[in-house]
């Protein structure tokens, strides 16, 4: 596990969380479908340590992210209080979508893989191309990601 407060490494963000009661069902097993709000949390904490913010994104520029595949391994259970990772690795941008591998981890290693791909739509539902500046740091990622392998 890294260290708390890590952003980035190796271009890839990790996202410290811990499992709540809340996130468990009765035999305290943390729920499946709890594993694609974690994963959202994280592309959302990935996107303020890049300096955007999703709320400024839909003000200023009126556009937001949309899930528009995902496919989930579940490999190994999570617990009531366990500390767990999220390593977000965005793998290709394009000029209005993204995609990502995400892994949540804990102390027993990878609980659960994702891949996602987001589409940048404008308040109608359309596409609409990512900010400059934003797929700028996105691709940046990428290359680091490829440099990190």
């Amino acid at each position: 596990m890294t260290e708390a407060g890590s952003d980035f490494v190796d271009g890839v963000h990790v996202f410290p969380m811990r499992v709540y009661y809340e996130d468990t069902d009765a035999a305290g097993i943390v729920y499946y479908a709890n594993y694609l709000k974690f994963a959202e949390r994280a592309r959302t904490e990935m996107l303020r340590a890049l300096g955007t913010d999703q709320s400024r994104l839909s003000a200023e520029d009126g556009i937001a992210f949309a899930v528009r595949r995902c496919t989930a391994d579940f490999l190994k259970p999570a617990r009531l209080d366990d500390r767990l990772e999220v390593h977000t690795r965005v793998t290709e941008v394009g000029g209005a979508s993204l995609s990502a591998d995400q892994a949540v981890r804990g102390e027993v290693g990878e609980l659960v893989r994702l891949g996602v791909r987001l589409a940048c739509t404008n308040t109608s539902g359309r596409p609409a191309r990512l900010p400059k500046a934003l797929r700028a740091s996105l691709r940046d990622l990428t290359e680091k990601n490829q440099r990190g392998r």
